[in-house]
């Protein structure tokens, strides 16, 4: 079975010609670059075979890193970009988006009150059915705004949404944490919209092997079924191993087994964004 991370950060170091924003080391806890080697040796350790690399919002619009991934490494690292919504310029790059060696679409976020108001004040509105157009497939942080991507999944009915993070307040902790996850869960009637069980880790109040966790990965996997269901960490973000990130999913959940286990753990995300798996 191919595991494949549906989201992992890499930075840069603080430097003068790329500075991180002010407090961002205090915040992430973490005052140091994360490189691909660095994912490279935890992939070997914990076996997982793909990671598919967000660069992560606070570096602004940069892809050079991941992209720079996964031209030494096709084999293992693929990546989700970004633009400048509100730059004009950014329009003419989405016909040639997935030109680009490694490039598999677009991610988003609009979590917070930087980048919220996107989705309702016209911003984002040309994104979409340009996206649609060109075939590129789109991630996006959208907790408290379900009821705006359902419209946008309503209207665009050939764009591939995937939401991230399962649609949720990642700062909050299961059980509250899971009080959207009907909302969530009523997105699955769009054909067109996949979710990322994604940094679940984070969201437990417990330590491994996170059983208040259990009950709502399967309320999500019945919802959107295991072809769009995708595991991934947030890996920077875990409060645990890797391991143990993929434990809770390929040992801890016993009605999630063989086929079904296999497209949550890697070929759905694969196929839905059109990363060919090597066969078996």
């Amino acid at each position: 079975m191919h595991i494949v991370d549906s989201q992992v950060h890499i930075w840069a170091a603080d430097t003068p010609d790329r500075p991180w924003p002010p407090g961002r080391a205090q915040e992430a806890q973490r005052p140091y670059p994360v490189t691909k080697d660095m994912l490279l040796f935890e992939m070997d350790l914990a076996g997982v075979s793909r990671i598919v690399i967000v660069p992560p919002s606070w570096e602004g619009d940069r892809n050079d890193l991941a992209l720079e991934a996964a031209r030494l490494h096709p084999d293992r690292f693929a990546v989700m970009g970004r633009v400048d919504l509100r730059d004009p310029r950014s329009r003419d790059l989405v016909a040639g988006w997935k030109t680009q060696p490694g490039m598999l679409g677009m991610r988003f976020t609009f979590h917070n009150e930087h980048n919220r108001h996107f989705l309702t004040d016209g911003t984002a509105d040309w994104l979409w059915p340009a996206a649609e157009r060109a075939g590129i497939p789109v991630m996006v942080l959208v907790p408290g705004s379900l009821d705006v991507l359902d419209r946008i999944a309503a209207r665009h009915p050939g764009l591939k949404l995937v939401i991230d993070h399962v649609g949720l307040q990642i700062r909050q902790k299961a059980p509250k944490v899971f009080e959207d996850l009907p909302a969530v869960c009523a997105l699955a009637k769009r054909p067109n919209v996949a979710v990322k069980a994604s940094g679940m880790a984070a969201l437990s109040a417990r330590g491994y092997p996170f059983g208040d966790l259990h009950a709502a990965i399967r309320t999500l996997v019945d919802a959107f079924g295991p072809r769009r269901t995708f595991w991934g960490t947030d890996l920077t973000r875990m409060p645990c191993t890797y391991r143990e990130c993929i434990d809770l999913f390929t040992k801890e959940l016993p009605w999630l087994q063989g086929e079904d286990l296999a497209w949550v753990m890697g070929r759905g995300v694969c196929e839905w964004l059109g990363w060919p798996l090597p066969a078996a």
